[in-house]
């Protein structure tokens, strides 16, 4: 009976070896997406009231983790019945990165109107609700990509595994990617709260005095940089969707390096879907003056 019930834990123990073994190698393939989504989700749940940065960041990482639960079962449907369709969802999922990313810079040196919406300063409002909620949706919205994609990149490491072993892998890696992402940038919002604490127990004196100014001064220059990060983070991942998936892309730009060919690629198709949404706008706008005629 002793001897069963060893047996048995050291299967289990073999099993979650295996689980350890498996995560670790599909973690270390996602890194690269890892690291575009904590720059693209910081820059995303920055930029609100003090009192609403820690509920806000929460229902974004709510919202991540139900994009998980969506992405998961169907990634694997997929995968198994139809191929083709996630590289198609990749496809529209890049165009939609490029778009975002197009759209910032545009509206940065061109100073459209439109832009204010993405203003941090709309957000500090507290009676700006809509701005709030809205945020919040795109966040979530970018946040699915970048799932889809940590999905797919984990369950390409493991396809030769059993069934159980894959699903196991795949979960642990997207709890893993959610839990981390959104803790760092729980703490980067949070960093100026841990500055006045600093500052507050030293009276501004000292070493921790010093550091708590530091910490405090530091962040609307973080912010500004995430900015900036998440923004050629999102033409990355978007130009190494196409890159990766369309050949005659890939063949195309052989000879530049991977990264800055990301960028171009990223920014291009950026520009070109916001010049079809541009089009599309001015058509529709016409097409309603025409109807009140």
């Amino acid at each position: 009976m002793a001897s069963g019930f060893f047996a048995l834990l050291d299967d289990i123990g073999a099993l979650m070896d295996d689980v350890a073994l498996t995560t670790k190698v599909a973690t270390k393939k996602t890194a690269g997406i890892l690291g575009d989504d904590l720059a693209v989700n910081a820059e995303k749940s920055t930029g609100f009231t003090p009192s609403k940065e820690l509920p806000v960041l929460w229902a974004i990482t709510k919202g991540s983790f139900v994009n998980k639960l969506i992405i998961i079962p169907i990634v694997f449907l997929l995968n198994v019945y139809l191929p083709i369709a996630i590289t198609i969802i990749l496809m529209v999922g890049g165009a939609y990165l490029a778009y975002e990313g197009a759209e910032k810079i545009i509206d940065y040196f061109l100073h459209q109107k439109h832009s204010k919406k993405n203003d941090h300063t709309t957000i500090a409002d507290d009676n700006n609700i809509h701005a709030e909620k809205k945020k919040i949706n795109d966040a979530i919205r970018t946040d699915f990509i970048l799932s889809l994609e940590i999905v797919i990149i984990a369950l390409s490491t493991v396809l030769e595994k059993e069934l159980w072993l894959r699903i196991t892998t795949v979960s642990a890696v997207a709890i893993i990617a959610t839990i981390g992402v959104y803790g760092i940038v729980a703490l980067i919002v949070r960093m100026d709260d841990v500055g006045f604490s600093f500052i507050k127990q030293s009276n501004g004196k000292g070493f921790l005095g010093l550091l708590g100014k530091l910490l405090v001064n530091s962040l609307p220059k973080i912010i500004k940089l995430l900015s900036v990060i998440g923004t050629i983070a999102l033409l990355m991942v978007a130009g190494g969707l196409f890159l990766h998936n369309v050949s005659f892309i890939h063949h195309f730009v052989e000879n530049i390096p991977e990264l800055l060919a990301s960028i171009i690629i990223g920014l291009v198709i950026g520009i070109l879907v916001f010049l079809l949404v541009w089009v599309a706008q001015k058509i529709i706008a016409f097409s309603k003056k025409l109807v009140k005629q």
